[in-house]
């Protein structure tokens, strides 16, 4: 199962599974860019079903996912599906309705994702959970606070989670990419170091996913900037951090 999957990292994901043998579960909001992505799959051999749901809707998507799993146990859930807002370079802080809408769709989407599947899987004592983290999740931006946060909070949920069901026999993956070139992303008016395609992404991320990476990070130096500047002083990082212009659009989605 992939959310998100009408565009971006998911779509590219979903055609990357793609093939004969294999049973997609598919969601996303838009019908049509879902549709077409489950047609594109379908091309590739796979069958897929989709899902036209939000993934703030906790219990639609409790409801959709015990059905597709009572049908056919999923052996990998990768939870994708997520929107971003910030700051332009003049703005102080960000709307709160903004703010607490990427929550809803970025943090609480993802616990409706995974948490219908986490007794299933423990209880058949297989399968395998994917988060789809950011480097901005590995320290604050000040161009965007909530986007920031959420993923900070996804990389320690998944980091819990972990630690909890490997002993049971799930795999938990957590995916930290850096810039990826999606509709997303593009809306960001920024310096994107080692941008890559989200077709370059997807199959780098299945390639770990299937070699049962814990942590799937790329890119490496991207990744490993993020880290230093967790070490180095605290006034230096921020110093830096502030000399960026960067231009993040504030996200249109309200409160589910």
């Amino acid at each position: 199962m992939i959310t998100g999957a009408s565009s971006g990292i998911g779509r590219e994901l979903a055609l990357a599974y793609a093939g004969p043998g294999v049973f997609l579960a598919l969601t996303g909001r838009n019908q049509d860019r879902l549709h077409g992505a489950a047609q594109e799959a379908r091309a590739l051999g796979a069958e897929a079903e989709e899902g036209l749901i939000d993934v703030r809707d906790q219990e639609g998507m409790r409801s959709w996912i015990t059905a597709q799993d009572a049908r056919r146990p999923f052996d990998l859930v990768i939870a994708n599906a997520g929107i971003t807002t910030g700051l332009s370079p003049r703005a102080l802080a960000e709307d709160p309705r903004a703010v607490r809408a990427l929550i809803a769709v970025n943090l609480l989407g993802v616990f409706n994702t995974v948490e219908p599947l986490i007794p299933a899987m423990g209880e058949r004592g297989r399968g395998h959970i994917a988060f789809i983290g950011s480097i901005a999740g590995l320290r604050g931006l000040p161009y965007s606070p909530a986007y920031c946060a959420a993923k900070a909070a996804v990389h320690a949920y998944s980091e819990s989670l972990r630690g909890r069901l490997s002993a049971r026999g799930v795999n938990v993956s957590l995916v930290i990419p850096g810039f990826v070139k999606t509709p997303l992303n593009d809306s960001i008016e920024a310096i994107k170091p080692f941008e890559m395609s989200a077709r370059q992404a997807a199959i780098l991320i299945r390639d770990r996913l299937d070699r049962g990476r814990p942590i799937v990070a790329f890119p490496w130096p991207l990744y490993l900037m993020a880290r230093l500047a967790r070490i180095l002083p605290v006034s230096l990082v921020d110093q830096i951090m502030a000399r960026f212009e960067v231009n993040v659009p504030q996200t249109r989605e309200s409160i589910f």
